[in-house]
């Protein structure tokens, strides 16, 4: 363990007791041996509190108290980490595999940034597909121009880089959290694994106007209005093309 980094992977929930539960196991039941699991629970009602309790020997910390939104909750996943590297795995999202965080960090060593694919499931852990947007082979800050190529929860970044969330983004900053950790990153690398199964219909989804008006700002605050402007075209273009072309993992 003493050779190996440690990786902090936080879960945020709010009365998620029908998925949260699926989170934990894939957590627990990694291979990698030198995991800081921290559990931020938003004053759940729905026996949540009770369901994580099971495992709290297993749990390196659990916080549970009001919030004002779940990148508050996820600044303080932050704030309490101690590990080299951090994951943020939400409720009903899991790891691909037992020994995915294991593969991602015994491959190159020392890296600021590992990241990878995601598959998206359904509420029920079924895979639906690949998300709409794939990892490009190399990634930078730049990458993320034409959208979140890259799932929050296949990106695995040196903590030591990781700024706090912006809270007055209220759906939207995580594409501003990891550009500003790719600004700070020079050795990112690619595990061509899938690291997580995204669960469908996130925060974002469900607030789709407001995140994709936050997004736009976001993207004109890092590259600019004009490139901005020139992103959402081609990304209007992409959109019937992958609806035509949309790929399903058996």
């Amino acid at each position: 363990m003493l050779n190996l980094p440690k990786i902090s992977i936080v879960t945020v929930v709010y009365n998620g007791v029908s998925l949260i539960e699926r989170t934990i196991i894939s957590v627990l039941s990694q291979t990698y041996t030198n995991i800081e699991y921290i559990i931020i629970d938003g004053a759940s009602t729905d026996g949540t509190l009770n369901l994580i309790e099971k495992y709290e020997s297993k749990i390196a910390l659990l916080h549970s108290g009001k919030d004002d939104g779940i990148y508050d909750a996820m600044n303080k996943g932050l704030k309490d980490s101690t590990g080299d590297y951090i994951l943020f795995l939400n409720a009903g999202d899991e790891l691909f595999s037992s020994d995915t965080i294991e593969k991602a960090l015994t491959g190159i060593q020392n890296a600021d940034v590992y990241y990878g694919n995601s598959a998206i499931v359904n509420s029920a852990g079924r895979i639906l597909g690949d998300r709409r947007l794939t990892p490009p082979e190399t990634l930078d800050w730049k990458s993320l121009k034409y959208g979140m190529c890259v799932s929050h929860q296949s990106f695995i970044a040196r903590r030591l880089l990781c700024d706090f969330y912006d809270t007055n983004y209220k759906v939207s900053a995580d594409i501003d959290w990891v550009i500003k950790v790719l600004k700070q990153s020079d050795n990112v690398v690619n595990t061509h694994l899938y690291i997580s199964k995204f669960l469908e219909g996130g925060t974002s989804n469900k607030r789709r106007k407001k995140a994709l008006l936050e997004r736009f700002f976001i993207m004109v605050k890092h590259y600019g209005f004009f490139q901005t402007l020139l992103s959402h075209l081609i990304i209007l273009f992409r959109w019937p093309v992958h609806k035509l072309t949309k790929k399903t993992m058996s």
